[in-house]
Protein backbone atom coordinates (compact mmCIF):
# COMPACT_ATOMS: atom_id res chain seq x y z
CA UNK A 1 0.00 0.00 0.00
CA UNK A 2 1.07 3.57 -0.35
CA UNK A 3 3.54 5.06 1.92
CA UNK A 4 1.81 8.45 0.50
CA UNK A 5 -1.57 8.25 1.61
CA UNK A 6 -3.51 8.34 4.99
CA UNK A 7 -4.50 5.93 7.06
CA UNK A 8 -7.89 4.71 8.43
CA UNK A 9 -6.95 2.61 11.55
CA UNK A 10 -9.65 -0.50 12.28
CA UNK A 11 -9.31 -1.55 15.92
CA UNK A 12 -10.34 -5.27 15.31
CA UNK A 13 -11.02 -8.63 17.57
CA UNK A 14 -12.47 -10.44 14.90
CA UNK A 15 -15.76 -9.87 16.30
CA UNK A 16 -19.16 -8.28 14.65
CA UNK A 17 -18.54 -4.49 16.22
CA UNK A 18 -15.15 -4.66 14.71
CA UNK A 19 -16.51 -6.08 11.20
CA UNK A 20 -19.50 -3.03 11.36
CA UNK A 21 -16.09 -0.90 12.03
CA UNK A 22 -14.38 -2.29 9.23
CA UNK A 23 -17.19 -1.50 5.81
CA UNK A 24 -17.10 1.83 7.33
CA UNK A 25 -13.52 1.76 6.95
CA UNK A 26 -13.43 0.99 3.45
CA UNK A 27 -16.35 2.55 2.58
CA UNK A 28 -14.66 6.44 3.77
CA UNK A 29 -11.70 4.98 2.40
CA UNK A 30 -12.02 4.81 -0.83
CA UNK A 31 -13.77 8.08 -1.00
CA UNK A 32 -10.94 9.91 0.74
CA UNK A 33 -8.24 7.45 -0.64
CA UNK A 34 -7.10 6.42 2.69
CA UNK A 35 -5.32 3.03 3.42
CA UNK A 36 -7.27 0.58 5.83
CA UNK A 37 -5.44 -1.15 8.46
CA UNK A 38 -7.08 -3.30 10.95
CA UNK A 39 -5.16 -2.81 14.38
CA UNK A 40 -5.45 -6.36 16.52
CA UNK A 41 -3.31 -6.36 20.42
CA UNK A 42 -2.56 -9.63 21.94
CA UNK A 43 -1.77 -10.02 26.16
CA UNK A 44 1.04 -12.14 25.81
CA UNK A 45 3.66 -12.42 23.19
CA UNK A 46 2.95 -16.94 22.88
CA UNK A 47 -0.29 -15.38 20.91
CA UNK A 48 0.78 -13.64 18.46
CA UNK A 49 1.83 -16.01 15.88
CA UNK A 50 -1.96 -17.54 15.74
CA UNK A 51 -3.59 -14.35 16.12
CA UNK A 52 -1.43 -13.22 12.62
CA UNK A 53 -2.43 -15.99 10.77
CA UNK A 54 -5.81 -15.25 11.53
CA UNK A 55 -4.90 -11.51 10.69
CA UNK A 56 -3.82 -12.31 7.31
CA UNK A 57 -7.21 -14.64 6.74
CA UNK A 58 -9.12 -11.54 8.04
CA UNK A 59 -7.08 -9.34 5.74
CA UNK A 60 -7.37 -11.70 2.20
CA UNK A 61 -10.89 -12.34 2.91
CA UNK A 62 -12.21 -9.03 3.59
CA UNK A 63 -10.22 -7.19 0.79
CA UNK A 64 -12.41 -9.46 -1.59
CA UNK A 65 -15.77 -8.50 -0.10
CA UNK A 66 -15.63 -5.32 0.57
CA UNK A 67 -13.16 -4.20 -2.59
CA UNK A 68 -10.59 -1.88 -0.84
CA UNK A 69 -6.61 -3.45 0.17
CA UNK A 70 -6.94 -4.51 4.30
CA UNK A 71 -4.01 -4.51 5.47
CA UNK A 72 -3.09 -4.96 9.57
CA UNK A 73 -1.24 -4.33 12.79
CA UNK A 74 -0.37 -6.60 15.29
CA UNK A 75 0.95 -5.37 18.82
CA UNK A 76 1.33 -6.78 22.53
CA UNK A 77 0.22 -4.85 25.33
CA UNK A 78 -3.13 -3.19 26.56
CA UNK A 79 -6.07 -2.51 24.35
CA UNK A 80 -5.87 1.02 26.12
CA UNK A 81 -2.72 1.98 25.64
CA UNK A 82 -1.35 0.43 22.43
CA UNK A 83 -3.79 2.01 20.02
CA UNK A 84 -3.83 5.71 21.23
CA UNK A 85 -0.33 5.41 20.95
CA UNK A 86 -0.03 3.57 17.50
CA UNK A 87 -2.48 6.40 16.17
CA UNK A 88 -0.72 9.36 17.65
CA UNK A 89 2.64 8.55 16.54
CA UNK A 90 3.17 10.75 13.63
CA UNK A 91 5.38 8.43 11.28
CA UNK A 92 2.06 6.11 11.18
CA UNK A 93 0.11 8.92 9.49
CA UNK A 94 -2.89 7.56 10.90
CA UNK A 95 -5.81 10.01 10.10
CA UNK A 96 -8.45 8.96 12.30
CA UNK A 97 -9.38 5.40 14.25
CA UNK A 98 -12.93 3.74 13.52
CA UNK A 99 -13.88 1.69 17.06
CA UNK A 100 -16.77 -1.10 16.53
CA UNK A 101 -18.63 -1.10 19.92
CA UNK A 102 -22.32 -2.88 21.28
CA UNK A 103 -23.15 0.80 23.19
CA UNK A 104 -22.66 0.55 26.78
CA UNK A 105 -23.76 -2.40 28.37
CA UNK A 106 -24.41 -3.98 31.88
CA UNK A 107 -21.49 -3.17 34.33
CA UNK A 108 -19.98 -0.30 31.63
CA UNK A 109 -22.85 1.66 32.44
CA UNK A 110 -21.52 2.08 36.40
CA UNK A 111 -17.91 1.11 35.53
CA UNK A 112 -17.38 3.41 32.99
CA UNK A 113 -16.76 2.80 28.66
CA UNK A 114 -14.52 0.92 27.34
CA UNK A 115 -14.67 2.82 24.30
CA UNK A 116 -13.69 6.05 26.07
CA UNK A 117 -11.11 4.40 28.21
CA UNK A 118 -9.65 3.50 24.26
CA UNK A 119 -10.27 6.87 22.71
CA UNK A 120 -8.87 9.41 25.62
CA UNK A 121 -5.05 9.74 24.86
CA UNK A 122 -5.11 9.65 21.44
CA UNK A 123 -4.16 12.89 18.55
CA UNK A 124 -6.38 11.62 16.34
CA UNK A 125 -10.01 11.12 16.14
CA UNK A 126 -12.50 8.15 16.91
CA UNK A 127 -14.99 7.04 14.69
CA UNK A 128 -17.20 5.05 17.38
CA UNK A 129 -19.92 3.25 15.18
CA UNK A 130 -22.28 0.65 16.50
CA UNK A 131 -24.02 -0.95 13.40
CA UNK A 132 -23.49 -1.78 9.51
CA UNK A 133 -22.62 1.26 7.43
CA UNK A 134 -26.03 2.81 5.55
CA UNK A 135 -26.86 2.34 1.79
CA UNK A 136 -25.93 6.02 1.41
CA UNK A 137 -23.06 6.48 -0.51
CA UNK A 138 -21.64 8.89 2.33
CA UNK A 139 -22.21 10.85 5.24
CA UNK A 140 -24.83 13.50 4.08
CA UNK A 141 -25.25 15.40 7.27
CA UNK A 142 -23.20 16.14 10.24
CA UNK A 143 -24.14 17.35 13.67
CA UNK A 144 -22.03 19.49 15.19
CA UNK A 145 -22.88 20.42 18.74
CA UNK A 146 -21.84 24.05 20.02
CA UNK A 147 -21.36 25.42 23.60
CA UNK A 148 -19.48 27.70 25.69
CA UNK A 149 -16.23 25.36 25.53
CA UNK A 150 -13.18 26.94 23.50
CA UNK A 151 -12.78 23.25 22.71
CA UNK A 152 -15.51 23.73 19.95
CA UNK A 153 -12.73 25.28 17.07
CA UNK A 154 -11.04 21.91 17.81
CA UNK A 155 -13.60 19.81 16.32
CA UNK A 156 -14.11 22.06 13.71
CA UNK A 157 -11.02 21.31 11.23
CA UNK A 158 -13.09 17.74 11.24
CA UNK A 159 -16.36 19.09 10.19
CA UNK A 160 -14.39 20.79 7.26
CA UNK A 161 -12.66 17.74 6.45
CA UNK A 162 -15.94 15.79 6.15
CA UNK A 163 -17.45 18.54 4.05
CA UNK A 164 -14.93 18.72 1.93
CA UNK A 165 -14.42 15.06 1.59
CA UNK A 166 -17.91 13.46 2.05
CA UNK A 167 -19.53 16.84 0.72
CA UNK A 168 -21.65 16.71 3.64
CA UNK A 169 -24.04 19.49 5.02
CA UNK A 170 -22.96 20.59 8.38
CA UNK A 171 -25.65 21.16 11.29
CA UNK A 172 -24.54 23.66 13.96
CA UNK A 173 -26.70 23.05 16.89
CA UNK A 174 -26.52 25.65 19.09
CA UNK A 175 -26.99 25.83 23.43
CA UNK A 176 -29.56 27.69 25.00
CA UNK A 177 -28.14 29.98 27.69
CA UNK A 178 -29.94 32.44 29.72
CA UNK A 179 -26.30 33.54 31.42
CA UNK A 180 -25.16 36.32 29.08
CA UNK A 181 -21.87 35.83 29.82
CA UNK A 182 -22.29 31.94 28.56
CA UNK A 183 -24.47 33.44 25.63
CA UNK A 184 -21.67 35.23 24.62
CA UNK A 185 -19.20 32.45 24.28
CA UNK A 186 -21.12 30.15 22.70
CA UNK A 187 -21.79 32.94 19.69
CA UNK A 188 -18.05 33.50 19.95
CA UNK A 189 -17.93 29.62 18.96
CA UNK A 190 -20.67 30.06 16.49
CA UNK A 191 -19.63 32.57 14.62
CA UNK A 192 -15.94 31.07 14.24
CA UNK A 193 -17.82 28.01 13.01
CA UNK A 194 -19.50 29.71 10.42
CA UNK A 195 -16.44 31.50 9.43
CA UNK A 196 -14.30 28.69 8.28
CA UNK A 197 -16.84 26.55 6.95
CA UNK A 198 -18.21 29.79 4.72
CA UNK A 199 -14.78 30.32 4.08
CA UNK A 200 -14.23 26.51 2.29
CA UNK A 201 -17.51 26.24 0.94
CA UNK A 202 -19.02 24.18 3.36
CA UNK A 203 -23.26 23.62 3.36
CA UNK A 204 -24.06 24.47 6.57
CA UNK A 205 -27.38 25.02 8.62
CA UNK A 206 -28.32 26.81 12.23
CA UNK A 207 -30.57 25.32 14.65
CA UNK A 208 -31.04 26.82 18.59
CA UNK A 209 -31.84 23.56 21.23
CA UNK A 210 -34.62 24.82 23.21
CA UNK A 211 -33.89 22.52 26.27
CA UNK A 212 -30.74 24.01 27.96
CA UNK A 213 -30.64 21.48 30.83
CA UNK A 214 -29.74 18.23 28.83
CA UNK A 215 -28.48 19.38 26.00
CA UNK A 216 -26.79 16.11 24.88
CA UNK A 217 -30.28 13.92 25.13
CA UNK A 218 -31.53 16.76 23.12
CA UNK A 219 -28.48 17.03 20.68
CA UNK A 220 -29.52 13.01 20.52
CA UNK A 221 -32.87 13.86 19.62
CA UNK A 222 -32.51 16.64 16.63
CA UNK A 223 -30.12 14.27 15.24
CA UNK A 224 -32.49 11.92 14.82
CA UNK A 225 -35.23 13.84 14.13
CA UNK A 226 -33.18 15.16 10.48
CA UNK A 227 -31.95 11.72 9.95
CA UNK A 228 -28.22 12.73 10.07
CA UNK A 229 -25.78 10.21 9.69
CA UNK A 230 -22.92 11.29 12.40
CA UNK A 231 -22.74 13.73 15.67
CA UNK A 232 -19.17 15.26 15.83
CA UNK A 233 -18.43 16.06 19.11
CA UNK A 234 -15.31 16.76 21.25
CA UNK A 235 -14.27 14.68 25.00
CA UNK A 236 -13.79 16.03 28.29
CA UNK A 237 -11.00 18.05 28.17
CA UNK A 238 -9.22 17.04 31.81
CA UNK A 239 -10.29 13.74 31.77
CA UNK A 240 -9.74 11.85 35.38
CA UNK A 241 -10.14 8.32 36.27
CA UNK A 242 -13.30 9.27 37.82
CA UNK A 243 -14.14 10.14 34.73
CA UNK A 244 -13.39 6.66 33.08
CA UNK A 245 -15.35 5.09 36.08
CA UNK A 246 -18.16 6.90 36.31
CA UNK A 247 -19.00 7.98 32.82
CA UNK A 248 -17.97 11.22 31.47
CA UNK A 249 -20.79 13.36 30.05
CA UNK A 250 -20.00 12.35 26.28
CA UNK A 251 -20.34 8.64 26.81
CA UNK A 252 -24.62 9.47 26.46
CA UNK A 253 -23.75 10.42 22.81
CA UNK A 254 -21.14 8.25 22.27
CA UNK A 255 -22.67 4.78 23.51
CA UNK A 256 -26.61 6.23 22.39
CA UNK A 257 -29.67 3.76 21.95
CA UNK A 258 -29.99 4.81 18.48
CA UNK A 259 -26.68 3.33 17.23
CA UNK A 260 -25.46 6.98 15.32
CA UNK A 261 -22.21 7.38 14.33
CA UNK A 262 -20.02 9.48 16.63
CA UNK A 263 -17.01 11.26 15.75
CA UNK A 264 -14.69 12.17 19.27
CA UNK A 265 -11.92 14.84 18.93
CA UNK A 266 -9.79 14.58 22.28
CA UNK A 267 -9.22 18.66 22.80
CA UNK A 268 -5.14 18.22 23.39
CA UNK A 269 -5.37 17.00 19.20
CA UNK A 270 -3.00 19.11 17.05
CA UNK A 271 -4.70 21.56 14.69
CA UNK A 272 -1.52 20.88 12.54
CA UNK A 273 -3.08 17.31 11.65
CA UNK A 274 -5.12 18.80 9.29
CA UNK A 275 -5.11 22.32 9.59
CA UNK A 276 -4.78 22.98 6.07
CA UNK A 277 -8.69 22.62 6.00
CA UNK A 278 -9.14 25.42 7.93
CA UNK A 279 -7.96 28.01 4.98
CA UNK A 280 -9.26 26.59 2.06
Amino acid sequence: MSQEKKTILVTWDFSNPALNALKHAAKIGRIVENNVLLFHVVMESSEAAQAEEKLKEACKKHTEELGHEIGYVLREGSIFDEISDYASEEANNVNFVILGTHGMKGSQKLFGSKALRVINGSTVPFLVVQKEPSDKERFTDIVFPIDFKSENKEKLQWAIFLGKYLNSKVHLFKAPAKDKSLQKKINVNLNFAIRFLIQNNIEYEIHTASDGKNFMKETLRFTKSIGADLILITTTKHMTLMDLIFAAKEQYLIANDEGIPVMCVNPRASFAKVGQFMYG
